[in-house]
């Protein structure tokens, strides 16, 4: 018989790029021994699919830690250290500042760890957030 494998509720420092004080630079085992609740784990290699990462479907948050970034989808159900989730992109200049490059769909947001990238429904209201390390030029998201 196996132990279901309990998370602490996910807490996520956006100004920080922290989740459950785990940094994004931080490997799957240390995510692992944090939040042991995980619902796959590629092993990062240069086969792996966006390089490997460890992925919480259930919690919509996803650690792609070869490329050192952390996707947050719309169905996240964690606390996000500033409620981004939802909304308007009219409204986040009161925390944000200014983004770095503005397109139609997404916004990109310098931090002091890297970038911060949001996605917007057709309404403008945030429906994905992305965080790294890297910068808007080197940055390799999966697609």
């Amino acid at each position: 018989m196996k132990t279901t494998k309990i998370c602490p509720p996910f807490a996520v420092e956006i100004l920080d790029g922290r989740v459950n004080e785990l940094r994004i630079t931080d490997n799957i085992t240390q995510i692992k021994e944090k939040l042991p609740c995980y619902s796959s784990m590629e092993t990062e290699s240069t086969t792996a699919k966006c390089g490997g990462g460890i992925f919480y479907k259930d919690q919509d948050i996803y650690f792609y830690t070869a490329r050192d970034y952390v996707e947050i989808g719309p169905k996240f159900k964690g606390k996000l250290s500033i409620p981004l989730m939802g909304a308007s992109r009219t409204s986040l200049f009161k925390w944000l500042g200014n983004p770095k490059i503005k397109d139609v769909n997404w916004d990109a947001y310098t931090t002091q760890y890297g970038i911060l990238i949001l996605y917007y429904t057709k309404a403008g209201k945030v429906n994905k957030i992305q965080f790294s390390t890297k910068s808007t030029e080197t940055i390799n998201l999966c697609e």
